[in-house]
Parts: C-alpha cells; structure tokens; sequence
C-alpha cells in the first residue's frame, strides 16, 4: 500500500511560513494534482513528500511509516523534474537503467523493464544518444522513463511539463495518464496551469498562500468553489464574478431580478435587511447560453438586451464580452451564434449553476 497522509504540515524558512499546517489524505493509486499560483507552498510540499525538505512540524506518513526521518532514496519513491535532471555525460539508456544499476538488479530484469519503457515512451531509436542531442520533449520522456523503470510506490512529478510548446504538453499529459492508467501508483502532480489540474487528476487539491484552499474532484471544484479565489483560478476562461445584492425574494443584478427561491447553489438562510445583502455573483461563461437556439425553462433566466462590447473568435467557440453591473462579463457561445459587434442578444442561465459568494470574506454563501 502506498497511500500518503499529511497531517498538520507546517515548513518555515527562518521566520517565513511557506506551508501554513497542511491536513491531506492520498490514497493508494490516486493521482492528485497540487494546483495554485507561484510561491503557494505546491513544490514545497512535494518536496517534503519526496524527503528533499523537511516538514518544520507535523508528520508525513507513505503507506504505514512515519517517513519524516527516512532518507528519500528509501522511501521508495520516484520523481519527475521541472528540469528533467539528466545525467549529461550518459546515454539515455544509462540515464535510465542507472537506478537499477545502483540497487544491483539482476541484467536480465532490466533490460526486460527497459525494452518495456522505451516501447512505451517510443525511446528505442534514442537509447545511445547523450541528453545533449535530444529535444525538450525527448528529454522529458526519458526523465519519465527514468522514474517509470524503479517500479517505486509512489510517483512525484514536480511541473513536469512546463518547458515544454504547447502541442508538446498536450501530447505528453496524454502519456502520463496513459502511463498512471497502466501502473495504478500514487501519484502527486505539481502544476500552476489549471487545464493539467483537470484533465489529469483524480482529485484536484487547489492551495493558496500555504493552505489548501479546497479540495475535490476535477468537476466539484469546477461547479462547487468554496471560493472566488478557486472559483477563479479554476475554469478557462475564468469565472465571471459580478457585484449584486440579495434580497428575501431575489437576487438584484444591474436591475435584473433572479428569482431566489430558484438559486438552489445559494445556502444563505437568514432574513435580510430591506436595504439587501450585497454579494459577489459568479457565473461561468460557459453556461450562458443564446436564447436564440435554447428554450427557456423554469430554472433558466433570460438576462434581455445585453449589447456585444467585444468578439473573439475562438475556432468551433467564440466569447463574446459585453457589461454587466459595471463588470466586463464573458459568455462562451458556440458558432450559431452569428452576432455582431454592438448587436443586442439575450442569454439565458441555468439558475442552478448561479453562485454567490460574500462580499468582503469572498467564501462562498
């Protein structure tokens, strides 16, 4: 078994607090995905997992050990580098096998295991050739072969992908989960870019400013931010978050009335003021929808007469901004939509999918 536990996880440099007392359960062949902007505490954690820092209090448990005080090349792990962390005077099989070659491993086993990888990850043609000679997208299979190889409990992969073009991270988040279905190891997945965080993850751990802000399936995160700071970070293009103000009956948004009684995400129970409740609306630009080409139900609103500011066509896609509440607000429409800068369109919203959040804590209500 190699589920990993964190339980209270503080780590401090001098008198900075990078990591703010971290609580998370991993289990036994999940892959997780550390998700948030630059200087969260993602890559700090991962290397306290991997055993490179230590924790300044709490502990880290991997299958049924404390491995706080366990050396990183016993906790039976293996890791995947930002900067790939070659060995450049050895070929790639060398930089491979190196590992097994280490732990005295029978030559028959790894050629066994390495004729596997290097299938895999097409690597055969590579095998003699320095790291020097690869591209960034070889380079970066090799340090997955690499890892692939030990047959460790658990797999860390620290931004994997980041140095690479945009076709090549495509095509290599495609092999990584390929790779995580074949072998069913535990997996923690460093990243900054939200669109890995979804595609990869079975569950998505989205941390700000050393906490973990929520926690969650690739899609509860997606529908159900805690708040406007996950809201945001998760979803592209980014949530859209619109002032408003709740009253008994309705939600008030630029002289638009929501019927309450119909916003099934809101929890908010207590009665208000006749003045209302002013609240921070988020709405995601996918689920506008042209009412030309949808059906108004009993749990959609029809927001009448909004005037195109803006066009970007996105290919099968196009968003379309136009002003709200004094916000510039964004709306996914598909290519039906054959609107006009300037044009007048109504859009319709599920009421169900309508979020509100408070207006100086930013939780959600």
């Amino acid at each position: 078994m190699a589920a990993i536990t964190l339980k209270n996880i503080v780590k401090s440099y001098d008198k900075t607090q990078v990591v703010k007392g971290i609580d998370l359960e991993i289990d036994d062949g999940e892959f997780v995905v550390l998700v948030g902007p630059s200087g969260c505490g993602k890559s700090t954690t991962l290397r306290m997992i991997a055993g490179l820092e230590q924790p300044t209090s709490g502990d880290i448990i991997i299958g049924d050990r404390v491995v706080n005080n366990i050396e990183p090349q016993n906790r039976n792990i293996a890791m995947v580098f930002q900067n790939y962390a070659l060995y450049p005077h050895k070929s790639v099989k060398e930089n491979i096998v190196f590992a097994l070659r280490r732990l005295k491993v029978d030559n028959d086993e790894i050629e066994r295991r390495l004729s596997e990888i290097s299938e895999m990850l097409q690597l055969e043609e590579l095998l003699e050739r320095k790291p020097a000679d690869l591209s960034g997208g070889q380079r970066q299979r090799v340090a997955m072969g690499r890892a692939i190889i030990r047959e460790a409990d658990v797999f860390l992969f620290d931004e994997p992908l980041s140095n690479l073009d945009s076709k090549l991270r495509s095509h290599m988040r495609t092999e990584i989960g390929k790779i995580h279905n074949k072998f069913g190891r535990t997996s923690v997945y460093v990243t900054h870019d939200q669109v890995e965080a979804m595609t990869l993850a079975d569950k998505v751990v989205v941390l700000h400013d050393g906490y973990i802000a929520q926690s969650g399936t690739p899609m509860e995160i997606y529908l159900n931010p805690t708040n406007i700071f996950v809201a945001q970070f998760i979803g592209s293009p980014s949530m859209n978050i619109i002032e408003g103000t709740l009253f008994n009956d309705y939600l008030d948004i630029d002289g638009y009335h929501l019927p309450r009684n119909k916003l099934s995400n809101v929890a908010y129970q207590e009665t208000i003021s006749e003045a209302g409740l002013k609240v921070k609306v988020g709405i995601r630009p996918d689920f506008f929808n042209d009412k030309a080409f949808f059906s108004e139900t009993g749990i959609t609103f029809n927001f009448t007469g909004l005037t195109i500011d803006l066009i970007e066509p996105m290919g099968f896609d196009k968003e379309v901004l136009f002003n709200l509440a004094g916000s510039s607000v964004k709306a996914r429409l598909d290519l039906r939509s054959d609107i006009t800068l300037g044009a007048k369109i109504d859009l319709l919203v599920d009421l169900s999918r309508v979020l509100i959040f408070d207006h100086e804590t930013e939780q959600r209500l």
